[in-house]
């Protein structure tokens, strides 16, 4: 089914929607849920809270680009469920060293804010856009998407010290792009 027919089906109330959106993303959302949760359970109920929260806001939202709207709902519900259960303490795994490494960049209180959140999204697509098509991929995909380093360094044919390094210049990169913007990790 195409994307408009189901948008359509969401602003129609049909609970088929909900059907077709899963037939077709369920598996891009489960993945993103996954990388980001570490747990088959919690992803699957993060996908449930992805269509939930879809139901809710088409209408009156009209996605252009379903898949990527999903996936966006799906990430930030699995970054939210991550951060509750790991509030009261410090654990491994992907997510965490993903947000760790990126966390020497962007303070997570100019994050609260909706005005810098604005402009520091604005810096952040200036600086993806600056990058190498290579470079910019491979930093989307382990700090959006959060795949393995292990995992980025076979697709990439490195080892994983020279991906560290190779993440470590683009995240210093960053940090120098965002002080130029004014913006202090």
């Amino acid at each position: 089914m195409e994307d408009r027919e189901i948008v359509e089906l969401y602003w129609q109330r049909d609970e088929q929607a909900i059907e077709e959106s899963d037939k077709k993303y369920g598996g891009l959302c489960r993945g993103v849920a996954l990388r980001v949760l570490e747990s088959a359970e919690d992803s699957e109920e993060c996908v449930s809270d992805t269509w939930l929260r879809s139901w809710n806001v088409i209408p009156p939202q009209r996605p252009a680009l379903l898949g990527a709207f999903f996936a966006r709902i799906t990430r930030n519900l699995a970054l939210d469920r991550w951060r509750s259960a790991h509030a009261a303490k410090r654990l491994g795994g992907e997510t965490a060293l993903a947000l760790e490494e990126l966390g020497d960049c962007v303070s997570g209180e100019s994050l609260e804010e909706e005005a810098a959140r604005r402009e520091l999204v604005r810096v952040l697509n200036d600086f993806l856009r600056s990058l190498p098509e290579g470079d910019r991929s491979l930093f989307l995909r382990r700090y959006w998407s959060v795949e393995t380093l292990e995992t980025l360094a076979k697709q990439e044919g490195m080892s994983v010290s020279a991906l560290h390094r190779r993440l470590g210049r683009l995240r210093a990169a960053l940090a120098e792009h965002l002080r130029k913007e004014g913006i202090e990790p």
